[in-house]
């Protein structure tokens, strides 16, 4: 597997156990993530696919946040984040992802780098590859083949 820092990247899934799905990354010395269906589908022995969109949400704002941050040279800066999600109904009777609510909790901002922070509240959300793409939609193309 390969990747391009700017281009194309591939994540591979193998079925493990019923809903279980091993994911290996193509980034060297990144083990392997197991993922899971909750019960009554699965066995919840790891994140589902809905928790894992919700964390890719989450760490991507708060990693752009602390980049600009340290790119505007507020020392000391500390981010943890919490992210919840609301399953809803579609029309058709389908789950879906209905809101992702962020809250970005921030440390060791001291009062003489208030500028500097607005600076970087005002920029960071534009620059997250994840948040971005999410709100516009992702085009997704399928293909199923038969092995």
């Amino acid at each position: 597997m390969s990747s391009d820092a700017e281009g194309r990247f591939t994540v591979e899934l193998e079925q493990q156990e019923g809903f279980e799905f091993l994911v290996r990354f193509d980034l060297d010395d990144v083990p392997d993530l197991l993922v899971d269906e909750p019960e009554p589908l699965g066995h919840g022995r790891g994140p589902n696919p809905s928790r894992l969109l919700a964390a890719g949400v989450a760490n991507c704002l708060s990693a752009s946040l602390l980049f600009c941050l340290q790119k505007s040279k507020v020392e000391g800066a500390r981010v943890r984040s919490t992210v919840s999600g609301q399953l809803v109904r579609n029309d058709r009777k389908r789950l879906r992802i209905g809101d992702l609510d962020v809250q970005i909790h921030l440390q060791g901002i001291g009062i003489e780098d208030e500028a500097r922070l607005e600076r970087c509240l005002g920029l960071f959300e534009d620059y997250c590859v994840v948040t971005a793409s999410v709100k516009e939609g992702i085009a997704v193309n399928v293909e199923v083949v038969r092995d």
